[in-house]
C-alpha cells in the first residue's frame, strides 16, 4: 500500500503542531500571548487573519465534499443518450457489413494549418 504525498503532508503538519504543543507544555520555549492581548492592533490583525483562513478553509472544504457527493452518481442523461446513439451506429454498420455494403467514408474535416500564402485556399 502506497501513502499519497498529501496524506504525507498533512500527518508532518499535525506532528509538528504536536511538538509546538510538548514544547510549551515543558516550558522549553513560551509564546507571547501577553503582548499579542496587550497590543489591540496585532489581537485584531491576528483574529481577521485566522478568520480569512477558516473561511477559505471551509470554502475548499465545502467545494471537495460536494464534489466527491456529485461524482459518485452515474452518467447523466445526455452522456446516455451519446451512449445509446453510439451503440445505435455500432449496429448500424454491422448490419452494413453484414449486407455487404461498405459504410460510408468519414468525413473528417481537413487539418488546421498556417494560411496558405496569395490568399486563395
Amino acid at each position: 500500500m502506497r501513502i499519497g504525498r498529501a496524506i504525507l503532508f498533512w500527518v508532518a503538519v499535525v506532528i509538528a503542531l504536536f511538538v509546538v504543543e510538548l514544547a510549551e507544555l515543558t516550558h522549553l520555549f513560551t509564546l507571547p500571548v501577553q503582548s499579542a492581548f496587550a497590543n489591540f492592533i496585532s489581537f485584531v490583525f491576528a483574529l481577521v487573519f485566522t478568520t480569512i483562513l477558516a473561511l477559505i478553509g471551509a470554502l475548499f472544504l465545502g467545494l471537495y465534499i460536494s464534489q466527491r457527493l456529485q461524482g459518485s452518481t452515474s452518467f447523466t442523461p445526455f452522456e446516455l443518450e451519446m451512449l445509446k446513439m453510439r451503440s445505435e451506429i455500432g449496429e448500424l454498420r454491422e448490419e452494413l457489413r453484414r449486407a455487404g455494403i461498405p459504410p460510408p467514408a468519414r468525413s473528417d474535416p481537413p487539418p488546421a494549418g498556417p494560411p496558405k500564402e496569395g490568399g486563395g485556399p
